[in-house]
């Protein structure tokens, strides 16, 4: 699988696969976040919720470098998080 691919299957995972399976990607982060900041005792943005499931996927990929799996969800997680702040920064102006 080359770059071109291991992008384009994110794409259709975080467009089609996750957003059908989930809802749409900021509510169900924005969920997760609501969940965790109950479990950890305070509040837990978006972006913390993005940033550690890419330190889970780079976790995983420490034992398994080779895991294409985990590359691709990295892939997708970092356009989530990029499209987050956009959506935030445009929120806010």
């Amino acid at each position: 699988m080359n770059r071109e691919e291991i992008l384009k299957q994110a794409i259709e995972l975080i467009n089609v696969d996750r957003a059908e399976d989930y809802g749409p990607a900021y509510e169900n982060h924005k969920r997760i976040a609501e969940l965790w900041s109950v479990v950890f005792g305070k509040e837990v943005t978006v972006f913390q919720v993005v940033l550690c499931l890419l330190l889970l996927k780079i976790a995983r990929l420490i034992y398994s470098p080779k895991k294409t799996d985990s590359w691709i969800d990295i892939g997708g997680y970092t356009a989530l998080g990029g499209e987050f702040a956009e959506k935030e920064k445009n929120d806010k102006s």
